[in-house]
């Protein structure tokens, strides 16, 4: 199996299980606050990553200075990104949510074509501009004055998660594997996360089955194994953009997981916004670069 292979492998397993955390995310949330959501999740992954880490013999840091970097990751990946993430789709659809969020590859581009010189050609600045433009639709359908405050977070998630990508493809460069960044990352989220240990214990003895089995289920996949995979393919591919692209796909699997699980239409406005998003952003994929 070729390196290419085994990079969109890698993406597109991700992409499938990170869909599947916005209709779980709001069922556990039916229980859990955001905060505390968050940091059940990155505690469950951190354990499972743990293990898997310890039976790799992953290394330690190398300098002092990385665990900044891993710090930082672990902020942008798991715990700020996670709390972000949790205050936003409480007042949104799985499909909603995904779609802002899958404009990541279009911040991510941004700043790799400055950090790396991965190069963007003119359709692809104007395609940028028109998929922001259709977050704006998103915003504004219902009035100047109504703009949704779960949008806003949404979109201060998507920010911080380029970031991630970005950070991710450093630590890579830098040589480490895709279970280290993610062991690291996952561990320095729950460490930020912390403070909600308390009333984490108070909330899980009062949840209900279905709520735990969600949590579990964010924790050990979305949270911990897909991360894993996401680094893998971050650190085959030569083009960060090759990776992220295929976020735009999780809008519509998330859509559809959020009507059969939890009964969603997308509205109007969802569907015209973020008609515009995935149009821009398949143009982006295919002329941009």
């Amino acid at each position: 199996m070729n390196k290419r292979v085994k990079t969109n492998l890698f993406a597109f397993a991700t992409i499938a299980i990170w869909a599947s955390a916005f209709p779980l995310t709001k069922i556990a949330m039916l229980h859990f606050e955001p905060g505390v959501l968050g940091f059940l999740r990155c505690a469950i992954a951190a354990v499972v990553l743990l293990i898997i880490g310890k039976i790799k013999h992953i290394r330690l840091p190398q300098k002092k200075t990385d665990l900044l970097w891993f710090l930082l990751a672990g902020a942008s990946g798991f715990g700020l990104y996670l709390l972000l993430f949790n205050m936003g789709i409480k007042t949104l659809t799985s499909a909603t949510s995904s779609l802002v969020l899958a404009l990541t590859p279009v911040l991510t581009a941004i700043a790799a074509a400055k950090l790396y010189q991965e190069s963007i050609k003119p359709i692809g600045w104007c395609m940028i501009g028109l998929a922001f433009a259709g977050v704006v639709i998103l915003l504004l359908w219902d009035g100047l004055f109504s703009v949704n405050g779960g949008l806003l977070w949404t979109l201060s998630a998507m920010v911080i998660f380029s970031g991630y990508n970005i950070i991710s493809r450093r630590l890579s460069a830098q040589g480490y594997t895709p279970l280290e960044i993610a062991v690291y990352g996952v561990f320095s989220g729950t460490l930020i996360l912390f403070f909600y240990l308390g009333p984490g214990i108070v909330e899980l003895s009062s949840a209900t089955l279905p709520q735990l089995l969600s949590l579990l289920y964010l924790g050990v996949f979305p949270s911990g194994l897909a991360y894993f995979f996401w680094g893998a393919a971050l650190s085959l591919t030569e083009r960060t953009s090759e990776v992220t692209n295929y976020m735009f796909v999780t809008p519509l699997l998330s859509a559809l997981l959020g009507f059969l699980l939890l009964g969603e239409i997308p509205s109007a406005g969802t569907l015209i916004g973020g008609g515009v998003i995935i149009g821009s952003i398949v143009i982006f994929n295919l002329k941009g670069k």
